[in-house]
């Protein structure tokens, strides 16, 4: 296997040139045509896949990342995305007719075209390296943009591999990577972008969505969230201890749309930890230190914020507790807690802790959920039917999975973005084809249309203003109070009395000739 490539921060003083080329390459409107797009995800697809053995070593090193889980989180789902869009890219980018256009306006054929927004800047998080920076320039590829991608430099060999599987696969043109840490980001975030795209906090989305709004350059921000778990009375403990511990677990618990938080109704408490203890044993039968299927902290600075929560929180430990700051390993831990000023609550984790507090009922827990946290990026609700729809229908969130830890996040083809103080825009299936695309409303009026537009033209007089209204005007279905108005009296407001009487006349004429007819 070929060694991995060094990472090498991009000087500063190189930032400003390269995204001048990165904006001149989309002006010569070389990604603009649909052969090029195709071509350029298709070469990417083949890159990766040549790639893949340093993809997965590379995510060794930085996360402890198994190699099941970079081949299902990271290269199986960049690839099927490159499959995706560049199948489905024509049908995406083909012009829409807009819906529910007058008779008078069909003349001037209206349409909308897909147009790319421009030069972008895609910027990586380290939880899912590949996934949350090769998926966004997917989206840009097909949407005919060109881009920067500045990786998560706390995934320093993610980061190189990215950059060697750009730089050989696409065009550098108009794809490149620029890496470093926080002088290099400033740098990028000094020049001018049609378009950010960010991943990660909320504390550095709101650095970002403030510098961007200096040039009124739009964002798109997927950040983490405070997401809560609901399980009441009525759900499956085994199901619910198995598929949130899956949850938390994936990743060393580093996944911004896991559980923050579990909220229990308290019957179900005892049979829930007791399920939880089992579902630990049957995933790690070795525990979870010696497990080849468990993650890594990415490195010793979230180490120590974990610890510094887990040391604060006044919880008491039922399940887990081992660490081990020289191998950055934090064992599943489960933390019953009473308050919900509690450390492990307050703030979101992004580790592998598992917080529990009891509630007296359903009503306690969606009245937590709503007024003590911002909008979540998920919420995970157990039990039966009426209880989950409950929740959906009383509470916000990004995204819900119902009876499941985050499953909603990871299908590749649903679009997938937060809401709120948990992001905004969405991307993922056509949805990142939509982030990257500007929808551009076009119209043709023919020089035989001039005899019905005379009307827009002064001056004003009182047999134009009536032509205007003949022309535009429309009648509601319903009335003051804004009840529906029955067919009848929605048809006399349409025809008008005179009219509908005529229609009246018509009708009767009509079977008076047929009756005398079969007479």
């Amino acid at each position: 296997m070929a060694s991995l490539p060094p990472f090498e921060n991009t000087p500063v003083d190189d930032i400003a040139g390269i995204c001048n080329n990165i904006r001149a390459s989309f002006l010569t409107h070389k990604t603009r045509p649909l052969d090029y797009r195709i071509r350029q995800l298709r070469k990417l697809y083949w890159g990766l896949k040549d790639n893949n053995e340093l993809v997965v070593e590379a995510c060794k090193k930085d996360l402890g990342k198994p190699t099941f889980e970079t081949y299902m989180a990271e290269m199986n789902w960049v690839m099927n995305d490159c499959i995706f869009m560049s199948k489905n890219l024509p049908r995406f980018a083909k012009d829409e007719t807009p819906e529910d256009i007058d008779f008078s306006n069909k003349f001037l054929g209206p349409k909308i075209r897909k147009d790319p927004l421009g030069a972008v800047l895609i910027i990586g998080a380290f939880n899912f390296p590949i996934q949350l920076s090769i998926g966004p320039l997917i989206g840009a590829i097909a949407a005919g943009c060109t881009a920067v991608l500045k990786p998560s430099e706390n995934a320093p060999h993610c980061a190189a591999v990215m950059q060697k599987i750009i730089s050989e696969s696409l065009d550098p043109s108009a794809y490149t990577v620029v890496q470093g840490s926080i002088p290099e980001t400033s740098a990028l975030l000094e020049q001018k972008w049609d378009k950010i795209f960010y991943t990660g906090s909320s504390n550095v989305g709101t650095i970002i969505a403030k510098k961007a709004a200096e040039t009124l350059t739009p964002v798109t921000l997927e950040l983490g969230g405070k997401n809560p778990a609901i399980i009441t009375k009525h759900a499956d403990p085994r199901l619910a201890a198995r598929r949130l511990l899956w949850a938390k677990t994936i990743n060393a618990g580093q996944v911004c749309v896991s559980q923050n938080y579990i909220l229990i109704d308290k019957e179900i408490l005892p049979a829930f930890l007791k399920e939880m203890k089992t579902a630990l044993n049957e995933f790690y039968p070795q525990g979870a230190r010696n497990s080849p299927d468990y993650g890594r902290i990415v490195n010793q600075r979230q180490f120590q914020r974990l610890k510094k929560m887990l040391d604060h929180s006044a919880g008491k430990i039922v399940l887990g507790g081992t660490m081990d700051e020289d191998n950055l390993f934090i064992e599943p831990t489960v933390i019953q807690v009473e308050s919900l000023n509690d450390s492990l609550i307050v703030d979101e984790s992004f580790g592998p802790f598992i917080p529990v507090l009891a509630v007296t009922d359903l009503d306690e827990a969606i009245k937590i959920a709503n007024e003590v946290h911002d909008t979540p990026l998920g919420i995970y609700p157990f039990g039966n039917q009426k209880e989950m729809e409950k929740v959906l229908s009383q509470t916000r969130s990004g995204g819900a999975s119902l009876n499941d830890g985050f499953f909603h996040a990871s299908i590749p083809t649903l679009a997938f973005g937060g809401v709120g103080t948990s992001g905004q825009g969405a991307y993922r299936g056509k949805a990142s084809f939509d982030v990257f695309t500007h929808r551009r409303s076009i119209t043709k009026t023919p020089g035989w249309l001039e005899g019905m537009l005379d009307v827009r033209y002064p001056p004003f007089t009182a047999k134009k203003v009536k032509k205007f209204e003949s022309m535009s005007g429309k009648k509601p279905n319903f009335d003051r109070d804004g009840k529906t108005l029955g067919w009848g009296s929605w048809f006399m407001g349409l025809l008008g009395f005179k009219g509908l009487a005529a229609v009246i006349v018509a009708v009767g004429i009509r079977m008076y000739l047929q009756r005398r007819a079969k007479l």
